[in-house]
């Protein structure tokens, strides 16, 4: 009987592959998108600016909203009672205060959005 050496390598490959996911290893064909392509490594420095530079523009922006609706004087008294008080008051009134972005902000929604 003749046998196809073509397929004998087939299967010498195919027990291969099966051995090595017994093992636990994986197997992703050239191109294809899989585990490997997924993870990225990075760095551990762009992995916290990231979210902080999203929670600073968060901030940034609730700050301008509110600012532009109670307005400069009534949010300037507000921050000004905030660091009159005591305990965490002070540190909550030195981030509230409104800074140049704050203004900003608040200045583009009243271009955008005149009462």
């Amino acid at each position: 009987m003749w046998v196809d050496p073509n397929l004998n390598d087939f299967y010498s490959r195919v027990s291969r592959i099966e051995k090595s996911h017994a093992k636990g290893y994986g197997f992703e064909a050239a191109g294809t998108l899989g585990r490997k392509g997924a993870h990225r490594g990075g760095s551990r420095l762009l992995k916290l600016v990231k979210p902080l530079v999203l929670v600073l523009a968060v901030g940034t922006g609730i700050k301008g909203v509110i600012h532009y609706y109670v307005g400069a004087q009534t949010y300037e008294s507000r921050v000004s009672a905030l660091a009159a008080g005591d305990g965490f008051d002070p540190v909550g009134a030195w981030l509230m205060q409104a800074d140049p972005v704050t203004l900003w902000a608040s200045g583009q929604m009243q271009t955008l959005l005149p009462r």
